[in-house]
């Protein structure tokens, strides 16, 4: 069977903006009749059909979301989903859900297969391809063409669109200032996410915190690995160094953190104290002893990220409220994994 041509693809080939065909192909006024015959042509040529669903969008809306996460076995990509689609029922609201599975290239497609016509806005968390390659054109065309965007969590600093993040620095800065606090002076790191924004900010927070306290930095218990696979074949030389405290930059980070220390012989939290950012219930309620963890508030941040593209989506023709980064506090939920506070 022929492929079927998009307006995207037709404007690419033809240098003009997908705007320009959609005009040229409906017969608008604003578009020259030689310059509507070229267009008509050639999507004939390329066996193009109009999206039923994405006609006249100016004066129809679909009333559906696309979602697209990086992992779906992440549970605080699962929260958020939760909190997105709460707010969306509760608007009218339909969501449609793909996951990137951390691909440029399936983020890429995902977005522009449903950005003709199929859906009215996305949220979504950058993939881990993405943001190791800094390349984020795709998500400011899919704008530029007048399809809203609102990141969470993984976003790109450099495209114009609203946000939704956590406390990362301060949440970071803030729990290892708590281990320093207990009395931990030889605080590892560990990190399988060093190549995302968010794995970044978190271990600026850690150094900072150091810094702040006159500890010295020992590169020999820091670990930043760009993978769960990396991070899992080097911990457990961490311990090979006099540790007392450990700070995991993600919730399989903090899994690995607890199991190595009992495999190893510590006491947790009498030998080493453990926080680790977590949002699931696995680390809270299955894992003895419980962690400590950064709580992102995963509900609350697919909520908001729900209600600000809807918002926009119900803005009056003519109006366009500015970009805004939202930023959503982290809370520290003590468990058995530190000692208590002196």
């Amino acid at each position: 069977m022929k492929a079927k041509a998009t307006l995207k693809q037709i404007a690419k080939e033809l240098g003009v903006s997908v705007s320009t065909v959609s005009k040229a192909l409906n017969d608008s006024p604003e578009i020259s009749e030689q310059t509507k015959v070229k267009i008509k042509e050639y999507a004939k040529l390329k066996n193009y059909k109009p999206n039923v669903i994405g006609l006249n969008l100016k004066n129809r809306k679909t009333k559906t979301i696309g979602v697209i996460i990086p992992n779906i076995l992440n549970s605080f990509f699962a929260k958020v989903f939760s909190g997105i689609e709460k707010v969306a029922d509760k608007k009218g609201y339909n969501v449609i859900t793909c996951i990137s599975n951390e691909s440029l290239e399936k983020e890429v497609h995902t977005l522009e297969m449903l950005s003709n016509g199929t859906i009215d806005g996305f949220i979504l968390s950058v993939s881990q391809e993405a943001q190791n390659l800094e390349e984020y054109s795709h998500f400011s065309e899919i704008i530029n063409d007048g399809t809203p965007i609102v990141m969470f969590d993984r976003i790109a600093d450099g495209v114009e669109c609203d946000k939704v993040v956590v406390d990362d620095f301060d949440s970071a800065l803030n729990s290892t200032q708590h281990l320093i606090n207990l009395g931990c002076k030889n605080i590892a790191l560990i990190s399988s996410v060093d190549n995302l924004s968010v794995g970044k900010l978190r271990a600026d927070g850690y150094l900072k915190a150091l810094k702040e306290n006159d500890i010295p930095v020992n590169e020999k218990i820091i670990l930043r690995a760009n993978s769960e696979e990396e991070m899992k074949s080097k911990i457990e030389a961490i311990f090979d160094h006099k540790i007392d405290g450990i700070f995991a930059l993600d919730e399989n980070d903090s899994v690995a953190a607890l199991r190595v220390s009992l495999k190893k012989g510590f006491n947790v939290p009498e030998d080493i104290s453990i926080i680790g950012f977590a949002d699931g219930i696995l680390a809270s309620r299955r894992l003895s002893p419980s962690l400590t963890t950064v709580s992102q508030h995963g509900i609350e941040i697919g909520e908001v990220a729900a209600k600000r593209l809807i918002s926009r989506l119900e803005e009056e023709e003519g109006e366009s409220s500015a970009y805004e980064t939202i930023v959503i506090k982290t809370k520290l939920k003590e468990r058995e994994s530190t000692r208590k506070s002196k």
